[in-house]
């Protein structure tokens, strides 16, 4: 058995055979997590990989920050 703490919310996630890749549910915020290591067993938000960069505009971007 092995416990971790889901990364948005902190609640205890237990799971009786971890599996590198594994998609699961916090059982308190419901945010899908992807086990990203099992020894240590840790968790994290799954790699969204059918972003592209369609998906952002120019207005996400905050040109001023490297203006100093």
């Amino acid at each position: 058995m092995a416990q971790t703490n889901c990364p948005e919310c902190d609640a205890v996630i237990i799971l009786d055979e971890p599996r590198e890749g594994l998609i699961i549910s916090c059982p308190d915020c419901g945010v899908d997590l992807e086990v990203i290591d099992t020894d240590p067993f840790e968790v994290d938000l799954p790699f969204d990989d059918d972003w592209d960069d369609d998906d952002w505009d120019d207005d996400d971007w905050d040109d001023d920050w490297d203006e100093e």
